[in-house]
């Protein structure tokens, strides 16, 4: 346990940081689960309203130094790749 007052503050806002953190992370991981089960369902115009708010969510991830920029791109890229796939089909 921390001895200095401001310790104790830093591991308040830590244990508040990660919490946010992880809302955030699980919830653009429960989207990008919806999209893959869209498309393996072959509903791809669900997909494409889904990504639309999968791209947000992880713009504003970002935005807000929860995700690397890197990590992002990476997601919104083979997220837009599997859309093009099956919209091509």
């Amino acid at each position: 346990m921390p001895i200095k007052k401001a310790a104790a503050k830093a591991m308040r806002q830590a244990k508040k940081r990660t919490l946010r953190n992880k809302m955030v992370k699980d919830s653009i991981a429960y989207v990008r689960r919806s999209i893959r089960k869209a498309l393996e369902a072959k509903k791809v115009s669900e997909a494409v309203e889904l990504s639309k708010k999968a791209i947000k969510e992880i713009d504003k991830a970002i935005q807000n130094k929860v995700m690397k920029k890197n990590t992002g791109s990476r997601i919104k890229s083979r997220l837009m790749k599997a859309l093009n796939k099956a919209q091509k089909k």
